[in-house]
This record gives C-alpha cells, structure tokens and sequence, in this order.
C-alpha cells in the first residue's frame, strides 16, 4: 500500500462509501465502523478530485466526531495508529460517474479494499429529498426541482451498478432492508469480510439536522422510514418529480429490477402528470 503524507500511518483496509443524499449514509457507515476489524478513522463526504484526508467535511474516530471540515488528518490518524480501518465517503455521486480527474485525488485504485454504494428505495429515498430542500427557504421551486432531478440523474447511475452482475462491482446495501432486517445486515457483514461485533442499527446521526420528518428521533429503530412517501403522497413537487422520473423507461426497467416492492406505488403516484399549485 502507498505512503499517503496526509494521513501518517499504514491502513490496513482502504473502503470507500458512496450515497446520495437522504440514503442512511451516515447510519450505515457508522454501523460499519463498529464492526471493522480493529480501530477507524472516517473522513466524512470527501470533495471529488482531492485528497479525501484533506478535503472532507470532518472527522470521525471509532465512531466519534473528532474533527471539523478540513481538519488535519495527521493528528487524529496518530490516535487511531497503523493498520486502522479507513471510511472515506463521498455524496451525490458514483463510482461510475464521468469526472475529468480520478474521485479520490491521489488515493490509489489498487489501495481501495472495496467500494460500498449505499441504496435507498426510490419511492421513500425522493420523498425524504423533497421534504429536506423544501425547508430551504432560499429556493424557488423550480430551484429545488432542478436540484432533485440532478440527484436522479445519479441515482439512474446507481441503479446501473446495481443491476451488474460482476462480481467486482461495489457491495449494495440497501438501506430500508438493513433497517429492518437483523439477517440482512449479518449478510452485509460478510460480504465485506468482517465478524459480527455490534448487530444494532445505532443512534440517529446529526449529519444533515437528522430524519426531515422525525427531528426528535434519537434511535434508528423510532424512524418510519418505508411511509415518507406516504406522507408526501399529495405533495406536487414529490409527484411532479417521480412522474418525470418514470418517463425513462430504461430508468423504470432498472428500478422495477432493483426495488421491485415500490414499483406499484410508484406507479400509483406518476399515473397522470401532476400539476403545481
């Protein structure tokens, strides 16, 4: 493995984390670092191209909030010591999406252990977007649609890497399975090679003000996550944006493979167009 100067010691696993926005990310990922073999150090939602040691946006060791948005990793790295488990995760993108230079910056490909993407189902995963920019009272509406649909535009990118059947491709958790489901999660475990340390679905993370729809929740368990779409059933901006969705028929075909327990609602809500008032 390379010498990174950034970072200061030898990891012993390198795993990358990608999610949109809204996905659990940072739930899954803390629940990962509680089963990694031995310590962990986490660099929160890493900008693309950079070093992910140096432009993040914080720190987090065994789980714990150490460090602010770009904090030097040196001091914390030298706490956690070589042959620690390193998270890095980026938002809002995929490993499959076309950039110009590589996501990681200087971070080897060969060094990268796995790659994790992190799945939401699209009937809730929209519903939670919805609700969470439509608290931005700096947006217009059609700010906020445009900033949704370029989020679907990365979901399709997703669902891609979902439907591939090569055995290389990054592991897929999905988020409303590992919510509810104890097997779900001891699967996930081994795929990515680790012994089962700590089954629990943990806290609700801060990140992002926590649930849209549940500020006060403070355990994963107390979040409703599968009814979002049913409390935006009637909310035009939320129809508005899953009807333009399943206009793509390729994008419907993969989200009927992929999450093929929404699709019926989801057809329910784009049965006609919707309107604005």
């Amino acid at each position: 493995m390379a010498a990174y100067p950034d970072l200061g010691i030898q990891p012993g696993q390198i795993f990358r984390v990608f999610g949109l926005r809204r996905s659990g990310n940072h739930a899954i990922i803390n629940w990962l670092s509680r089963n990694a073999p031995g310590r962990t150090i986490f660099f929160n939602n890493c900008r693309a191209g950079q070093s992910p040691f140096k432009a993040h946006n914080g720190i987090e060791v065994d789980g714990m909030k150490v460090g602010h948005p770009g904090a030097e990793a040196l001091p914390q790295a030298q706490t956690v010591g070589e042959g620690a488990s390193v998270f890095v995760s980026y938002e809002n993108l995929m490993p499959s999406t076309p950039r110009r230079k590589p996501i990681s910056g200087p971070l080897d490909l060969e060094d990268i252990t796995r790659d994790v993407i992190i799945a939401r189902d699209f009937l809730n995963w929209a519903a939670s977007l919805v609700k969470k920019v439509q608290g931005n009272a700096e947006l217009s509406a059609h700010q906020r649609m445009a900033f949704a649909l370029r989020l679907v535009d990365v979901y399709g990118d997703m669902l891609d890497l979902a439907t591939q059947e090569d055995p290389s491709s990054p592991v897929m958790i999905r988020y409303d399975a590992w919510l509810e489901d104890a097997n779900y999660r001891a699967d996930v475990l081994q795929k990515m090679g680790f012994e089962q340390q700590d089954d629990s679905t943990g806290r609700v993370e801060a990140y992002g003000n926590g649930s849209s729809f549940q500020p006060d929740a403070t355990d994963a368990q107390e979040l409703r996550p599968l009814d979002r779409w049913k409390a935006m059933h009637d909310d035009p901006e939320y129809r508005t944006i899953v009807w333009l969705a399943l206009q793509d028929r390729s994008f419907a075909a993969k989200l009927e493979q992929v999450f093929p327990e929404s699709i019926g609602p989801l057809g329910e809500l784009a049965s006609k167009a919707p309107y604005i008032v």
